[in-house]
C-alpha cells in the first residue's frame, strides 16, 4: 500500500489547522462579543460550508480560484504560477470548507466566560487586543483544543473540495480519501480496507480527544 496519500493528508491537515485557528479565533471573538450590522448574516456566511454539499462548494472555489477567477487571477500576478492542482490550492480550499468546525467550538468556549472578566479588564484600560490575548484566549482552552482536534480531523477525511481543486496528482494533490476511492475503482479493496481502517482509528480517537475535553470542561 502507498502510504504517500496518507502522508499528504497529515500535511494537509496539519497545516490548514494551523492557519485556520489563527483565523478562526479572532473571527470567533467577533461573532460572540462584536456588535455589528447583519452579525447574525456573516454567522451564517461562516456556517454555510456545513450545509453546502462538497461538490457545490468546490465548483465555486474553482471557478474563483481558477485561471481566471479573481483570486486565480490575483495569485497567478503575484506568484507566477496556478492556484488550482497545488498543495498551495487544496489548503486553501480546505481551510474554507473545514472553517465552521474551528469557528464553533470556540464560539462555545467563548460565550462561557463569565462577561465581568472582560467588564473588569476593560476598566482597568486593558486594549480590545491585550483582552483578547490575556483574558479570552486564556479562559477558553478547552474550546481552542477542540477547534484544531475538529479541524484537524475533518480535513484528514475531506474528499469532493480536495479532488475539485486539487485533482488526483500523486505525490501532491493526491490524499487519502481520494487513494480510497481509486483503490475501490480499481478494485484493490484490500489496499482500500487498509487505508480506510487508518482514516477510522484516526476518526475514534478525535471522537474520544473531544469527549474528554467535554468531561473536564463540565467537571471544571
Amino acid at each position: 500500500m502507498d502510504f504517500v496519500p496518507l502522508i499528504i493528508s497529515a500535511k494537509l491537515a496539519v497545516v490548514s489547522t494551523i492557519l485556520l485557528l489563527v483565523l478562526a479565533m479572532p473571527l470567533a471573538a467577533a461573532l460572540v462579543f462584536g456588535r455589528f450590522p447583519g452579525r447574525f448574516l456573516a454567522d451564517s456566511l461562516v456556517s454555510l460550508p456545513l450545509v453546502l454539499p462538497p461538490t457545490v462548494l468546490g465548483f465555486y472555489l474553482l471557478m474563483l480560484m481558477g485561471p481566471n477567477g479573481a483570486v486565480g487571477k490575483a495569485w497567478s500576478s503575484w506568484a507566477g504560477g496556478s492556484l488550482v492542482f497545488t498543495f498551495t490550492g487544496i489548503t486553501l480550499a480546505a481551510m474554507i470548507h473545514s472553517l465552521p468546525f474551528a469557528v464553533q467550538p470556540l464560539k462555545t468556549s467563548f460565550q462561557k466566560i463569565d462577561k465581568r472578566l472582560l467588564e473588569m479588564a476593560s476598566v482597568l484600560g486593558a486594549s480590545p487586543a491585550a483582552i483578547f490575548f490575556r483574558v479570552i484566549v486564556p479562559n477558553s482552552l478547552g474550546g481552542l483544543a477542540a477547534s484544531a482536534i475538529l479541524a484537524f480531523a475533518h480535513t484528514m477525511g475531506e474528499f469532493g473540495v480536495i479532488l475539485m481543486i486539487g485533482g488526483s496528482i500523486p505525490g501532491r494533490t493526491k490524499v487519502a480519501s481520494i487513494a480510497i476511492y481509486e483503490y475501490v475503482e480499481t478494485m484493490h479493496y484490500r489496499e482500500a480496507a487498509y487505508m480506510s481502517l487508518i482514516l477510522v482509528i484516526i476518526s475514534y480517537l478525535v471522537l474520544v480527544g473531544v469527549n474528554m475535553l467535554n468531561s473536564r470542561e463540565r467537571h471544571a
